[in-house]
């Protein structure tokens, strides 16, 4: 487990391969103490948001597609969509931005 914290929002523990994606995305990598800044946090969230913008439009054009067989097609569980995963994330850095303050984790 990972947690991240904020002066500005509550801690947040995360799963280390959840850690890995998400720093990857916002341009960080997962080290034994990282921080993201209040000065990056702008850059981060758009990142992350271009993320799931782009995460809903897949899923919106396999959402479109069907099966020419439908009687031999099994159903399955939708996982949950990257939106709904980073959405703590993403809250935590919106209230630090706010409040102009880090995001750090191992410390």
């Amino acid at each position: 487990m990972i947690t991240f914290k904020s002066k500005a929002a509550q801690d947040l523990d995360v799963l280390k391969d959840f850690a890995v994606f998400v720093l990857g995305v916002v341009g960080k990598q997962l080290g034994e103490r990282g921080v993201i800044t209040h000065d990056e946090l702008d850059h981060a969230i758009e990142k992350l948001e271009g993320a799931v913008a782009q995460a809903k439009q897949a899923r919106a054009e396999h959402a479109g597609h069907f099966h020419e067989d439908e009687a031999d097609h099994a159903h399955h569980e939708v996982p949950p969509s990257l939106a709904q995963r980073v959405a703590p994330f993403l809250t935590m850095l919106r209230e630090a931005k706010a409040a102009e303050a880090d995001v750090h984790w191992g410390f």
